[in-house]
């Protein structure tokens, strides 16, 4: 038996995000450069309640900030404007204050938009939390966003995003559904990246986030923050966690995954912490390790580790 949950209403489209209209008292959080990039001006937001000061892995302390600071404010919606960052946080806010929630991405590979997950920095290392009522009830995906993007956000977004749907697809958790979305939208992905057709990336993030958003990541996710913690982005620590744990697990998107990452030209990733107390941590992300296709220890996730740090993105 399998349950399939989504956002109530998703739209998509070019210059979706310029003619909805919005509802005339928002709470819109976002990252400083919402304004300097005309994310604000281009979507009729400038006249709402702006929280701009989200940080790039953002804290739970940033989610009590704004709590605090608004839970007497009359807004009856929270627009979260972004990337996964952005998203997570606004979804967590409207979450824990029972606030209407629309959500529009500006980078495409979180699939934060239609997923039931925020991820935030707790004691300094990344939580994902999961619930039902994180789901946002409007989720608005507008290509537009993705024009003057700099590389460096198109190509950690697009790895993100093949990441998930990989994982996603091998999942324990997987079904029917999620498998045919997964897979699709890794096909759609990896033909934006290896012909460079970028604007096609928004389509494949979209069916990625309602494919993974209905199972569950696995080995790469759990291997990667740790070096996210150490100040990698997400994207890029996926490029080689994901790498080694496709291995691994034998997984059919290995060699593929491969050829995106060596097209997208990511650099190698180190670890500096000891080893032994990172897979310590490693091993406390069930969410992630339990729905892997393979058993996994400590001292796998040890010698994984080894590897990556090594430049040996294989097993054996």
């Amino acid at each position: 038996m399998w349950t399939i949950k989504q956002p109530s209403k998703i739209i998509f489209g070019y210059k979706s995000v310029n003619e909805f209209i919005f509802p005339e008292k928002c709470l819109v959080i976002t990252s400083k450069g919402a304004k300097s990039r005309g994310w604000l001006d281009y979507s009729r937001l400038t006249d709402q309640v702006i929280f701009d000061e989200v940080e790039p892995n953002p804290s739970i302390e940033t989610t009590e900030k704004i709590i605090l600071k608004y839970q007497n404010s009359d807004f009856t919606h929270i627009v979260g404007i972004g990337g996964g960052s952005s998203m997570d946080v606004a979804k967590f806010c409207a979450f824990k204050m029972n606030k209407l929630k629309i959500m529009i991405p500006t980078t495409f590979g979180s699939g934060s938009e239609v997923t039931r997950i925020s991820v935030l920095k707790v004691n300094g290392k990344k939580k994902s939390f999961h619930d039902d009522k994180i789901f946002s009830n409007i989720a608005i995906i507008d290509p537009y966003f993705i024009k003057n993007s700099p590389h460096k956000i198109i190509k950690d977004s697009a790895i993100d995003a093949c990441a998930q749907a990989t994982e996603g697809y091998d999942s324990k958790l997987s079904n029917p559904y999620t498998k045919l979305l997964c897979e699709n939208a890794f096909n759609i992905l990896e033909n934006a990246i290896l012909n460079q057709r970028y604007e096609k990336l928004p389509l494949g993030s979209l069916l990625c986030g309602l494919g993974f958003g209905n199972s569950s990541t696995t080995l790469g996710h759990a291997l990667s923050y740790v070096y996210s913690n150490e100040g990698f982005s997400h994207g890029h620590a996926l490029a080689y966690t994901t790498q080694i744990a496709h291995e691994f697990n034998k997984s059919k998107f290995y060699e593929k995954f491969k050829k995106i990452v060596e097209k997208l030209n990511f650099e190698p990733i180190f670890l500096k912490q000891n080893l032994h107390i990172a897979a310590s941590t490693i091993m406390l992300d069930r969410k992630h390790l339990d729905n892997n296709t393979r058993i996994i220890t400590k001292e796998i996730v040890i010698k994984l580790l080894e590897n990556i740090n090594n430049k040996i993105y294989k097993t054996e």
